[in-house]
């Protein structure tokens, strides 16, 4: 089995130091040309040709920035842990767990701009459950039981393999929490998402469009010393950038 979720041997080249510093030069170039109105993936595209920068690089470079409109905006709707005592929360299941995964395999992890941690597993309709698996939904459950939430859906995509498996294991886990489980396997999971309020993802589009959210992986990785790697600078004023 996989214990390294999201990991390539060639990472270590990808993104040595001298790697993300280049990246973080590109971060601008990017922020500039979505900024004045560009396409995020052709803005990529031109600005990595320029700097020669790998497949995976250019991945997480896209994963990482947005717009300084977009910025405002899920800032606006962030909510905090302490916000959603009582209340239902939505969660993309894969989106969360996954990221949960990579944290817990010490495989690498990504800063937005928006301060959501995101990673470069390429999920391309197949998953399996690996050894992490239990501990990353445990740390999850935990984490909403603390904040004292009144109900949890977690939403899980139908095409992916073994979606079946992992509702199972997560259900095995919920059942003794003081809080509702309801655990759905559905096909059209982001557009449920984007309707509702408290939801869990870094999805951006799903931040995007969502009524408000939460950033729970942000808040495990707080919990556990973790450190998501930044491939953009960080500038005062909030350009592109502020904590």
């Amino acid at each position: 089995m996989d214990a390294k979720r999201g990991f390539l041997p060639e990472d270590a080249r990808y993104f040595s130091p001298e790697a993300v510093e280049r990246m973080r030069k590109a971060s601008g170039h990017v922020c500039y040309l979505i900024n004045e109105g560009y396409g995020l993936k052709q803005a990529v595209t031109f600005v990595g040709n320029h700097f020669l920068l790998s497949e995976r690089q250019r991945l997480a470079v896209m994963r990482s920035v947005a717009t300084e409109e977009q910025l405002a905006l899920r800032r606006e709707k962030e909510v905090s842990l302490d916000g959603i005592a009582g209340k239902t929360v939505w969660i993309d299941g894969f989106n969360t767990i996954i990221t949960l995964e990579v944290m817990l395999s010490g495989s690498l992890l990504f800063l937005g701009m928006d301060g959501a941690v995101r990673d470069l597993a390429a999920l391309r309709g197949t998953y399996r459950l690996i050894p992490e698996t239990t501990a990353a939904a445990e740390r999850m459950l935990a984490v909403l039981e603390e904040a004292k939430i009144a109900s949890a859906v977690i939403l899980l995509d139908e095409p992916i393999s073994n979606s079946g498996r992992l509702k199972a294991r997560l259900a095995d886990l919920g059942a003794a929490r003081p809080f509702g489980l309801d655990i759905r396997i559905q096909k059209d999971v982001d557009r449920t998402l984007c309707e509702q309020a408290y939801v869990v993802t870094s999805d951006s589009i799903i931040l995007d469009r969502c009524r408000s959210w939460v950033n729970l992986a942000g808040e495990c990785l707080k919990r556990t010393g973790t450190d998501a790697l930044c491939v953009f600078e960080r500038m005062e004023g909030g350009k592109p950038w502020q904590p």
